[in-house]
């Protein structure tokens, strides 16, 4: 985990493995009463949700090898 310390109206870059294409960009827009307030900046394309969301998205999805839920069986 990498931890930064920032400042508000500071911001964070998350670039793509060459480095050069900017992917999500974090500002501190707030700080105050054991809060922090961010805004996060990216493509369209590119799925920007709060963890607990995150983990009801994968939960919801069928496990690996199956379809639509249901398994997959080898033909004979």
């Amino acid at each position: 985990m990498l931890v930064l310390s920032r400042k508000s109206h500071e911001t964070v870059v998350v670039g793509s493995a060459d480095g050069i294409d900017r992917l999500l960009t974090v500002t501190v827009l707030e700080i105050g009463a054991g809060k922090v307030k961010l805004g996060f900046e990216a493509a369209d394309a590119i799925p920007v949700h709060r963890g607990e969301i995150w983990e009801r998205i994968l939960a919801a999805r069928p496990p690996p090898g199956s379809l639509d839920g249901l398994s997959v069986v080898g033909a004979d």
